[in-house]
C-alpha cells in the first residue's frame, strides 16, 4: 500500500483547507439539490393500498400516522431473498442499521416507516433479534411495483392534504447509501427541515435552526403521534 506523504502540521493544515473549499462547494450543492426537491411537482396517489401491521390492516394514509409527510422504505425481507427467514437483505439490513432515532423525524411533522412483503411475525421477530425499533409494514398489493421499488430497494416520500395523498420525490440506488440521519430523510421531502434558512417556497413551516432539537425523550407528544 501506497501512504500518502506524511506532513508538518502546518502543511497538513493548508491541505486540510484546500479540501475544505470543496467540502463547503459540496454542501451548498446538497442544499440547493434540497431546495429544489421542495420544488418538484407532486403525483396525486389515487389509488388505495393495503398494508399489514403491529395493530393490523393499514392504509397508506394510516402510515403517516396523523403527521403530514411519510417517508417509506422498501425492504426486502421475505420468501427467496437472501437471508431468509432470519435477516433481512444484507444491503437493506445495513440501511436498517443506520436508521437514527424516528422521534427527530416525527416532530418535524414526518413518519419513516419500512415496507416488505414478509409477514408480520417475521418482521417483529427479526426486528428483535436486530434491536429495529421503526415501524415496519407488510405489503399486501402493488405498492411496490406501482412506486418503483418491486425489483429494488428505494425510498418514496409522500405527503398529506387532508385525506389526499402525493408522492412528491423518490430515491433508490446509490441514493439510499446516503439515507439513515434525521437530516437525509428531511432534505428529500417536500417541506425539508423546516428552518429558517433554507431556500424554501412562500408559506412553508419554518422554525429557527436549532430551536426545535431536543433529546429524543423529551420531544412529549409532538413526536408520539
Amino acid at each position: 500500500m501506497k501512504t500518502p506523504p506524511v506532513v508538518s502540521p502546518s502543511e497538513w493544515d493548508a491541505a486540510w483547507r484546500q479540501l475544505l473549499v470543496k467540502e463547503k462547494e459540496l454542501t451548498r450543492a446538497r442544499d440547493a439539490l434540497a431546495a429544489d426537491r421542495r420544488r418538484m411537482p407532486w403525483l396525486a396517489v389515487e389509488k388505495e393500498y393495503g398494508f399489514d401491521g403491529p395493530a393490523g390492516r393499514a392504509s397508506l394514509l394510516d402510515l403517516f400516522e396523523g403527521r403530514r409527510q411519510l417517508i417509506v422504505y422498501r425492504a426486502f425481507f421475505e420468501p427467496g431473498v437472501c437471508g431468509w427467514p432470519d435477516h433481512a437483505c444484507r444491503g437493506c439490513s445495513l440501511v436498517a442499521d443506520q436508521v437514527a432515532h424516528v422521534a427527530h423525524l416525527n416532530v418535524r411533522d414526518t413518519t419513516l416507516v419500512f415496507a416488505s412483503r414478509a409477514p408480520q411475525p417475521d418482521i417483529e421477530r427479526v426486528k428483535a433479534r436486530m434491536g429495529w425499533t421503526m415501524p415496519w409494514f407488510t405489503m399486501t398489493d402493488d405498492f411496490d411495483a406501482d412506486f418503483g421499488v418491486d425489483e429494488w430497494h428505494g425510498t418514496n416520500a409522500f405527503i398529506r392534504d387532508g385525506d389526499r395523498v402525493f408522492r412528491t420525490y423518490f430515491i433508490n440506488n446509490r441514493g439510499d447509501e446516503a439515507m439513515g440521519s434525521t437530516w437525509s430523510y428531511l432534505d428529500i421531502t417536500a417541506l425539508g427541515r423546516q428552518e429558517e434558512w433554507e431556500d424554501s417556497p412562500e408559506g412553508y413551516p419554518r422554525t429557527p435552526a436549532y430551536e426545535w432539537w431536543n433529546w429524543h425523550d423529551e420531544y412529549g407528544a409532538a413526536a408520539q403521534g
